[in-house]
């Protein structure tokens, strides 16, 4: 009878059939939840980049309009900031026809100079030919951003005892100058007019190089001044 196994053999086999069938489907079920993890993990990662881009899109659909604020009202004085002088003065003085102030400030660059002649006196002459040219003013800027800016033209703005200021600029740059303006010389109210050249600037700045160009230079700038400069 030695041949055939005891019960305790019997036993001891049937234990280990039962743990390794046991330990089989543990270990199916763990490598199943793993994977379902896995995709569950991969789907909320997919949802992710989806509404990441989405956001992407949408920023870059608005944000050449976002830095746009045209929207004049009547004030003391129209200050015609710094550079483009191709179109900021020109948009400057339509405002002067209509009313939207009874004096300009022109702010120029006093140490810029143009084929050996300063800004200043090329504005001069500029205002002289000019039928308002008694109600147009040159501001000397010494300083090279907008923050500067703003603390020249209150030296200029001083003797008019002004309340309220129409700013001039191109469109790009009006949020930016607004924010600048209002932070710098909280004495005065500030309200923006923008100055519109399609050469430069369009809000969808994807259709053409330079739009994007300026896009990109003037949302660093942005971005710079509320992060940075401001609290300098």
């Amino acid at each position: 009878m030695s041949g055939f196994p005891g019960n305790s053999q019997v036993r001891r086999f049937t234990l280990a059939k039962t743990e390794k069938l046991w330990l089989s489907r543990v270990t199916s079920v763990t490598v199943f939840r793993a994977t379902e993890m896995g995709f569950y993990d991969m789907r909320k990662l997919r949802q992710v980049l989806v509404a990441v881009m989405l956001v992407v899109l949408l920023f870059s659909a608005t944000s050449g309009r976002f830095l746009v604020i045209n929207d004049p009202h009547r004030a003391d004085v129209i200050v015609i900031l710094a550079g483009e002088t191709g179109r900021r003065p020109a948009r400057g003085l339509e405002l002067l026809s209509q009313n939207y102030a009874p004096r300009v400030l022109l702010d120029v660059p006093a140490a810029a100079r143009i084929y050996g002649r300063s800004m200043v006196e090329l504005s001069q002459q500029y205002v002289q030919q000019l039928p308002p040219g008694q109600s147009v003013t040159i501001c000397p800027i010494l300083g090279l951003s907008t923050k500067a800016e703003a603390q020249d033209a209150a030296r200029c703005l001083q003797p008019y005892g002004a309340h309220t200021v129409l700013l001039v600029t191109s469109d790009y740059h009006t949020r930016r100058a607004l924010s600048t303006f209002h932070s710098e010389l909280r004495q005065y109210e500030f309200h923006v007019a923008a100055a519109y050249d399609p050469q430069q600037f369009g809000v969808s700045w994807w259709k053409h190089r330079q739009w994007a160009k300026l896009n990109f230079d003037e949302w660093l700038r942005l971005v710079w001044w509320e992060a940075v400069d401001r609290w300098q």
